[in-house]
């Protein structure tokens, strides 16, 4: 479980010509609710080598949040339970299974799945700490030292939490005993002792996550298969990192944010987003140096190759809203030394595999930051077609630095946009692709495949041409994140087909056509 991975990618990982799927392991198949690092995980690596994909892009792998989203989880730091497959512990004598409650196999029911789940982890634990072999011991322990800068403090957090829940239901930890919420060197260590049980079933879990997707990780080197992870600019304020470094944090005596995350009031929203994340006192991360930013981007390339960073506009100046407002419209721009940072991350780690999240109303000054570090930026087709034929998100538009994509997670999928669509940007849309309702999933493909994007990533969605019933994600609406494919929807020709676009596209070898010899 130890064994070093394989030599990484090459420093131009995102300089050449390559393509991939984007798809959250929530979404594999697999016998247990939901999808994780189990055997369906390691035969989707290979049927991405199959169809000509070098990269598979995750969702962020950090514990869901607030209505299932992984991209408000309690920790930067961590990984999700739901991910650990249950498959592996059962092969270390830690788990028997038994009966698996008929689970859907193409929604996650979050609730009774992780329900369920967390059982079976808890028995998992309850196992290994009784009677784990020594070598198995000596790993655990090996990895907790080696991790317990931000493992420590998430796993009391977490302990603190379910504790908490039980006696009196949910309390952000600013309304925890107050010693607690200060964290008082004596009510940690207290703490911990009373919660030690709680305290070593998250440290378990974190070490079971980090074992099972390194395994991943190498099966999918071996193939040539890269992971590019997803990194969220912000944290929740009910957060390991947040009660961590409070200082880091824009927070009132009482721990209470005085200004939160969002944006503002555009076309899509007249009143704009209020995410409620708690903003980051930049001033104190320049003092410590970006030590946290540092650490956090250490951490995230230990389970990636390569890194998306949503919002990157961010960096050049976040629209910070009074806690108090109810909505973004009382907000302001407010600038952030996104220079210093990426100065100080590119110092430490020499070249850096970030692709920028620039989607939206972009200002010079963000494009400027984002060519200052050379990171590619993002382009999506589906918005290309409400203009004309000088629209940005065209593929003839695109330059080299650019990540296309056929749609997002956020976004409906391509089937299921062409057919909601009204009747111009359709037609547009038809004229451009050279489509009809039959094969728009694949002209948009090969439309992005074609482009000089350097970088061609597609939603599994998108590669099976499905409809939008099986959308990710839709921003602001419950009931999200719970997608999920079977193997019988993929069918036998899928991969042959997109290894064919993809290698006649520059974006895997050319053998994978199969040409005749002229001789």
């Amino acid at each position: 479980m130890a064994d070093a991975l394989p030599t990484p990618p090459a420093e131009g990982l995102l300089d050449r010509r390559r393509s991939g799927i984007v798809l959250h392991p929530t979404s594999l198949p697999g016998p247990h609710g939901s999808g994780d690092f189990g055997p369906s995980a390691l035969h989707f690596i290979d049927w991405l080598a199959a169809a000509g994909q070098s990269l598979w892009q995750v969702l962020p792998l950090n514990p869901i949040g607030p209505g299932n989203s992984p991209y408000a989880s309690v920790s930067a730091f961590a990984g999700s339970p739901l991910l650990v497959a249950l498959e592996p512990l059962c092969e270390r004598g830690w788990l028997a299974i038994g009966d698996t409650p008929a689970f859907g196999a193409e929604q996650v029911d979050y609730e009774r799945v992780g329900r369920w789940r967390m059982t079976k982890l808890r028995e998992a634990a309850d196992a290994f700490f009784a009677d784990a072999a020594a070598a198995n011991r000596r790993d655990f322990d090996a990895w907790c030292v080696a991790h317990a800068a931000w493992l420590d403090d998430y796993a009391l957090f977490m302990a603190l939490d379910e504790a908490t829940r039980s006696a009196s239901g949910f309390r952000a930890w600013p309304h925890w005993p107050a010693a607690l919420a200060r964290r008082e060197p004596d009510a940690l260590a207290t703490a911990r002792q009373q919660h030690r049980r709680e305290f070593d079933f998250w440290r378990f879990v974190q070490w079971c996550f980090d074992w099972q997707w390194q395994a991943l990780r190498r099966h999918a080197r071996e193939r040539g298969v890269a992971i590019v992870g997803d990194l969220p600019i912000f944290v929740a304020h009910h957060s390991a990192d947040c009660w961590q470094r409070p200082e880091l944090y824009q927070l009132e005596a009482d721990f209470e944010p005085t200004v939160v995350a969002g944006v503002p009031p555009d076309y899509f929203s007249a009143t704009g987003q209020r995410w409620g994340n708690p903003l980051y006192d930049w001033a104190a991360m320049q003092h410590d140096r970006f030590r946290w930013w540092i650490a956090r981007l250490r951490r995230q390339l230990e389970l990636a190759d390569a890194l998306r960073i949503d919002h990157f506009r961010g960096f050049a100046a976040c629209w910070e809203i009074p806690a108090a407002s109810a909505t973004a419209v009382d907000g302001r721009w407010v600038e952030v030394p996104g220079d210093d940072l990426f100065t100080a991350l590119q110092r430490e780690f020499g070249h850096l595999p970030l692709i920028a999240e620039d989607l939206g109303v972009i200002t010079d000054d963000v494009v400027a930051l984002r060519r200052r570090f050379g990171l590619p930026g993002m382009r999506i087709l589906q918005f290309a077609f409400g203009g004309d034929a000088h629209h940005a998100y065209l593929p003839h538009n695109y330059d080299a630095a650019t990540c296309a994509y056929t749609g997002t997670h956020d976004n409906d999928t391509i089937a299921g946009w062409w057919h909601s669509a009204p009747p111009r940007p359709r037609a547009f849309a038809a004229a451009y692709l050279g489509c009809g309702d039959a094969d728009v999933h694949w002209a948009a493909i090969r439309a992005v495949s074609q482009s000089v994007a350097r970088l061609a990533i597609f939603p599994m969605p998108d590669v099976l041409g499905l409809g939008s019933e099986h959308r990710m994600n839709t921003p602001g609406e419950e009931g999200c994140w719970t997608w999920r494919f079977t193997w019988d929807q993929v069918g036998p020709h899928a991969a042959a087909k997109l290894a064919a676009i993809s290698a006649a596209c520059g974006r895997a070898p050319l053998a994978r056509l199969g040409l005749p010899d002229d001789a």
